[in-house]
């Protein structure tokens, strides 16, 4: 397993994406956050077809650290069941990576 892991979830809008984005940062739960604009998601939601616009968010933690924002984000998100997708960073400028693992804490 990689050390550095990439964290995607969705929120719905860009406040709450910005107030836990910033308590993610300042918890040291992940390095980096970043919220992008606006998308369009098409989903099935209990048997029925939704299109929502949400704020895609990626941020970059440590393995050893994942847990710990996961519980984070799923205690703190209005979604019932809400997106949390980690997937293992498998290179990547080694001073950044480094910074990564410097600015998380685990």
């Amino acid at each position: 397993m990689s050390p550095h892991v990439l964290v995607l979830t969705a929120f719905p809008d860009l406040d709450i994406a910005t107030r836990l984005a910033q308590e993610i940062v300042q918890a040291r739960l992940a390095a980096c956050v970043n919220i992008l604009p606006p998308a369009q998601s098409v989903y099935m939601w209990q048997g029925k077809q939704c299109m929502d616009s949400e704020c895609i968010v990626f941020m970059k933690t440590t393995e050893s650290g994942y847990q710990k924002l996961q519980s984070f984000i799923q205690g703190r998100h209005p979604y019932e069941l809400p997106e949390i997708i980690a997937t293992p960073i498998t290179q990547g400028l080694e001073n950044y990576l480094d910074w990564v693992a410097k600015s998380v804490s685990t």
